[in-house]
């Protein structure tokens, strides 16, 4: 029998593919998501798309087989990226299921779910029942419909990219030439799409749909990933060079030189053209951005909020203040005018409107928005989350110019320097992020905290 909440996480499902996530579990999550969202007495339709994992199609294909079993109809926008899946959501006011792993190795298949208009469905806001009913309907077998509702393809890929051109329009910036790294993921499907016309040449590198990943993961978080598009950016003196994750929900950058824009500067960049579109606006930014996202946004007339990780936290917190913008640390970007969603796509558009509208090359472009020294994250294994974390604030709590705050895990701040310590919610990991106005004091207290995490085996993602 296949353990349910094993793959069912706090934000979506995820497992190894068939031990864990197999046809009948994704039939009867697509029962399942009928009926706790209520979809026969709203919307009556879900909208299913999928990457290219060879798994994904007959796993949409079951999903669906579950949702036209209670009666509710299908939109089936086929090949697609996650966030090409959120802007159908939006577009059609459907709620949404998207089959894909993300950046995970081959092995992994999974689904996100979202409500209508790309509303996220959380541990606490529905994925919990879900969960609970498919354990059900795998014990003791599907509950049998009255009524079959029907399955309609739509291809979206056209509207999706007329959409992003409505908030980014790149007609007036100088030429450029850009290297993608697709990873033999969903970028390959949407950058041609989203480039077809225009100023910007694509050099692409992997655009070959394959979830099988032959030439590295699509996990651009992880710099050995990034080698071929730095080399490919050196090679061909390109202006810029972007990275897209398995779904192309995210992206990463790098400069003409091959360096590694961090995320954190980009959603500095990305705040600043927001808030010239709408000034006075708030911005929002998860604990483990960079300082100079806050000071950027308070800078530039904005409303700097600090949020948790993740993207069902950044969701809430986006329309419970109705900001325009907020930026992770790990490139998710999300927008008011995508539906509240992450875009990588969109962030990428604003990377070449803020380059393009003017002469500098990008590592000047871009260096304002880089003020601090990060040490990346740090994954830790420790046998006991709680008991390490507990011991990290008694060593800082109370000393001199410091504060302590437990928005996500334990954030320890002083005047040249903070750190963040938080528990992974699904593995015996530790995950700590240090910041510091230079890189002596980055290292002198990244090596400290370390120190405290007992037993730890240390690897820098």
């Amino acid at each position: 029998m296949v353990d349910v909440a094993a793959i069912f996480k706090a934000y979506d499902v995820r497992g190894v593919v068939p031990d864990q996530l197999d046809e009948s579990v994704a039939r009867a999550t697509g029962a399942a998501f009928v009926e706790v969202l209520d979809v026969l007495a709203g919307p009556g339709a879900v909208v299913v798309g999928y990457d290219m994992r060879p798994s994904s199609p007959a796993l949409a294909a079951a999903f669906a087989e579950g949702v036209t079993s209670t009666g509710a109809d299908v939109i089936d926008i086929g090949l697609a990226s996650t966030d090409q899946l959120y802007f159908a959501s939006g577009r059609l006011d459907l709620p949404g299921a998207m089959f894909t792993a993300s950046h995970n190795p081959a092995k992994y298949n999974g689904i996100k779910l979202c409500r209508a208009a790309a509303a996220p469905v959380g541990a606490d806001s529905g994925l919990r029942d879900i969960a609970d009913l498919v354990a059900k309907a795998l014990t003791e077998g599907p509950a049998t419909g009255s009524a079959a509702g029907h399955v309609t393809r739509k291809d979206l890929l056209t509207a999706y990219a007329d959409h992003l051109h409505d908030l980014v329009d790149l007609s007036g910036i100088r030429p450029l030439t850009v290297v993608v790294d697709a990873g033999n993921g969903m970028g390959g499907h949407t950058v041609p799409a989203v480039f077809a016309d225009g100023p910007v040449t694509i050099i692409p590198l992997y655009f070959e749909l394959d979830g099988n990943f032959p030439n590295h993961e699509a996990n651009p978080l992880d710099p050995k990933n990034l080698v071929d598009l730095q080399a490919k950016v050196r090679e061909t003196g390109a202006d810029l060079g972007l990275a897209f994750d398995g779904d192309a929900d995210r992206c990463f950058v790098v400069d003409e030189q091959g360096d590694p824009i961090s995320p954190s500067a980009i959603t500095g960049a990305v705040a600043v053209r927001e808030l010239a579109k709408h000034p006075g606006s708030t911005i929002l930014h998860n604990l483990i951005t960079s300082k100079a996202v806050p000071e950027l946004v308070s800078e530039h007339g904005g409303v700097p909020v600090r949020t948790r990780v993740g993207h069902s936290n950044i969701k809430q917190k986006m329309a419970e203040t109705d900001a325009v913008f907020g930026g992770e640390h790990s490139a998710h970007y999300y927008f008011r005018d995508f539906w509240r969603a992450d875009t990588g796509m969109l962030a990428a558009l604003h990377v070449l409107a803020a380059l393009g509208e003017q002469d500098r090359p990008a590592s000047e472009r871009f260096a304002e928005y880089e003020r601090y020294v990060a040490s990346g994250e740090l994954n830790n294994t420790v046998a006991d989350q709680a008991a390490t974390v507990a011991a990290i604030e008694d060593t800082y709590a109370g000393g001199d110019g410091i504060s302590v705050d437990h928005l996500d895990g334990l954030t320890v701040s002083a005047g040249q320097w903070w750190f963040n310590v938080r528990a992974s919610n699904t593995e015996p990991l530790l995950r700590l992020n240090v910041e510091a106005a230079d890189r002596a004091t980055m290292e002198r207290v990244r090596d400290e905290v370390l120190a405290l995490i007992t037993g730890a085996s240390v690897e820098e993602n």
